[in-house]
């Protein structure tokens, strides 16, 4: 913030990629490392996470310690996960010999691929590259936790707030808002941090639904792909489309062969729902790009169908008519809205996976 100009001139004199901390330690842009350092701002988070004195506390990527000091005399207790074991020792020495050392645990090791224990609300500063399957690793989490303080990339961020009819909105808030309740608590600029970032931030607060929407993950997947694989077209200009039809018509065929041989319905295996796969790296820029614009040269309308596949286009496009979704738009849908017309599919035995 206020820091000198002979201070800030340092960090330049020593490595391109790192930043160095007063401590000594050099912080990696490239795995993420912005330590939050305007303290107003770290205050401003635990008192909007709504911490209770009785709350397990998960964070993720601490650093060291600054906002970790603040959930500690908060909370009952705080689980840090921690990748960066230069990081940890930093942690465990901040608090070492300190009445707070005997609240706080740190696991180190990368959040992705670690266990996460039982935790009642989750604060964290996290690497933007996993800010997508991070965020649904935390909702599959089981039990589920009151809610999660987060901070995102700004635009990530907007994206899991977004409403019907905005531009970011996207399959990736469709998904996020089915299991879950999200609101914007705090816009965060760049220069709150050490090293600043390349973009601004915000907070967001995550509150997993209770009870879940129940619904099957493949079905759902499929069917979101589909509506938001053009999401300012029509959904009557969509399923009218030859790949989709022919994709739709297999998977009718298959459950009538299963309905034959006795082996019951797809919709009959509920499946939980498993989004963590949602948010690997592939599906990461999947979720987050949109078509607008680029539609034009990809946009085939591909030749009508003829005969048995004719007949099953009409089944198809009178779903959406129906229940009046033809001339919609994916982009202006809402989540109910979504799941009816999947469920008027289903009771057409029409079928998504």
């Amino acid at each position: 913030m206020a820091g000198g100009k002979a201070k800030k001139e340092k960090p330049k004199a020593s490595a391109g990629a790192h930043a160095p901390y007063q401590g000594g330690i050099s912080f990696h842009k490239s795995k993420g490392q912005h330590i939050l350092k305007n303290p107003l701002l770290v205050d401003s988070i635990v008192q909007k996470s709504g911490i209770k004195s009785t709350d397990t506390i998960l964070e993720i990527g601490p650093g060291t310690g600054n906002l970790t000091k603040k959930l500690l005399e908060a909370g009952k207790m705080v689980i840090a996960v921690e990748v960066d074991p230069r990081m940890v020792l930093e942690l465990q020495r901040r608090f070492q010999g300190t009445p707070l050392s005997n609240r706080l645990k740190v696991i180190q090791g990368d959040v992705l691929k670690t266990e996460l224990p039982y935790f009642d609300i989750c604060v964290a500063n996290i690497p933007y590259q996993i800010s997508s399957p991070l965020t649904f690793k935390l909702l599959n989490h089981q039990p589920s936790f009151r809610c999660a303080i987060i901070m995102f990339q700004r635009e990530f961020a907007m994206r899991l707030v977004a409403q019907p009819g905005d531009k970011l909105y996207c399959r990736l808030t469709v998904n996020t808002q089915l299991l879950a309740r999200v609101s914007h608590l705090l816009k965060v600029g760049k220069n709150n941090f050490r090293p600043p970032p390349k973009v601004d931030s915000s907070v967001v607060r995550i509150e997993p639904r209770k009870p879940r929407i129940e619904v099957k993950q493949k079905e759902w997947d499929g069917f979101l792909r589909i509506c938001f694989n053009r999401k300012n077209k029509t959904l009557g200009s969509i399923f009218r489309q030859k790949s989709v039809i022919t994709l739709l018509e297999k998977n009718y065929k298959t459950v009538q062969a299963l309905k034959l041989t006795g082996q019951g319905l797809m919709e009959d295996n509920h499946d939980e729902i498993d989004f963590s796969r949602l948010g690997n790296s592939n599906e990461d820029l999947s979720m987050d790009v949109d078509d607008d614009g680029a539609d034009e040269e990809m946009e085939v309308e591909d030749g009508d169908v003829e005969g048995e596949a004719s007949e099953f286009k009409d089944k198809v496009l009178a779903v959406l008519k129906e229940g009046d979704f033809e001339e919609k738009r994916s982009s202006k849908l809402t989540l109910q809205e979504f799941l009816y017309l999947l469920s008027l599919f289903n009771k057409a035995g029409i079928h998504f996976s």
